[in-house]
């Protein structure tokens, strides 16, 4: 296997794990509402059918940033160890989502359900934004600079140099915040007909879960359309090697724009994805019977968001642009682990597709049985 074959192989894994994350933000999506439900049966079965899955978007958070760390090193430390803000509240706010739904049901404790509540909601709504933020940085740029020869320097060894804000100027970008609010609803629709799916209550609470899936999901519809006119319309870095080995980068003028067109596979992915999240809206709306929507946006989530990955890191494209020094933008190619290493990690990615097939039986299993306030009342195992 080659250097270059290796490096596509992993940004495909990476695809696939940011896709199934975004996806997993369902549960995210369904704290952000617990505030609004004021009936306690309503909130009860809300906590603890997103309790049951929790810990699968934390695993597949983890193991995104792992994998990063692991094929492409140099954005994990340009990013992770630069823009520490940005990743310190993400990881503040999952950490205080894990405390949660331990303690929230605690004897002893003295703080009430009620704060811990307001702790999965902060959780929902900061970490589908932030989280939105920094995969906005892969297509509107970041503010750092990277020096390889610093390694030499043994008063200061570090390769990349980030601006003074470390990460909060990417926050409050205008643009990044475009995509987090779109994963921010999206995330609260999902929510919504995952409910639908995995829950059995009264019909005034399933009108309700119907009623906001259409309203978080036309605000979704919203915001994205806004970040896909940005997206196609936005300046990207063409990054290719010369005859001397040199890399030369170049301002290409509707970068992803033209990546869609040669990347035909991604664009298919995109529109597919797109029309199977608003198929499954559809009919969970227009249908006072119908339950599996989730299905329906859920492989349309991972297809979109598959698609942005790949139109960002393929086709010498920068998918971490400097602002500060174009020449310093990361691609595939300068940001990867040596052959060797990604050698011997592709042996090692052979098992994933049995760890996904064990997930899919647990999740089947976990959810064979639909929840229900009753069901709540006769178990001890509660969130």
């Amino acid at each position: 296997m080659t250097l270059e074959y290796l490096q596509n192989y992993w940004w495909l894994l990476i695809s696939v794990l940011g896709a199934l994350l975004v996806f997993l933000l369902f549960v995210q999506g369904g704290q952000s509402m617990l505030l609004s439900m004021k009936n306690e049966a309503d909130r009860e079965l809300t906590v603890n059918a997103m309790g049951r899955k929790w810990e699968l978007t934390f695993t597949t958070l983890v193991t995104f940033g792992g994998a990063f760390f692991a094929a492409f090193p140099l954005f994990y430390s340009t990013s992770f160890g630069g823009a520490y803000w940005l990743w310190i509240i993400i990881l503040f706010s999952f950490i205080v989502q894990a405390v949660s739904y331990e303690y929230r049901l605690k004897k002893g404790n003295v703080y009430g359900t009620g704060t811990y509540d307001v702790f999965l909601f902060i959780n929902g709504c900061v970490g589908c934004i932030l989280l939105g933020v920094a995969v906005a940085m892969f297509f509107f740029g970041a503010d750092f600079t990277v020096t390889r020869t610093n390694l030499l320097d043994n008063s200061a060894p570090v390769i990349s140099r980030w601006g003074s804000t470390h990460g909060l100027e990417a926050i409050f970008c205008w643009k990044n915040l475009v995509l987090g609010v779109a994963v921010l609803f999206l995330a609260r629709m999902q929510g919504c007909l995952y409910l639908i799916n995995s829950t059995t209550h009264d019909k005034t609470f399933e009108a309700k879960l119907r009623q906001q899936s259409l309203i978080n999901g036309g605000i979704f519809v919203i915001f994205f359309v806004c970040f896909l006119i940005l997206l196609l319309t936005a300046d990207g870095y063409t990054v290719v090697s010369n005859a001397d080995g040199v890399e030369v980068v170049s301002l290409t003028p509707y970068k992803y724009f033209h990546n869609y067109c040669h990347l035909w596979w991604a664009a298919v992915a995109l529109l597919l994805g797109v029309v199977l999240v608003l198929t499954g809206l559809a009919r969970t709306v227009f249908s006072a019977t119908y339950k599996k929507g989730i299905w329906w946006t859920g492989i349309g989530t991972i297809l979109a968001v598959l698609s942005l990955f790949w139109v960002a890191g393929y086709g010498d494209t920068a998918y971490y642009p400097s602002l500060t020094d174009p020449a310093s933008s990361l691609t595939i190619r300068n940001s990867s682990s040596s052959e060797f290493t990604l050698t011997a990690m592709s042996y090692v990615s052979i098992l994933i597709p049995f760890v996904l097939a064990y997930i899919w039986y647990v999740w089947r299993s976990m959810d064979r049985k639909k929840l229900s306030p009753e069901e709540l009342a006769s178990t001890d195992h509660k969130y």
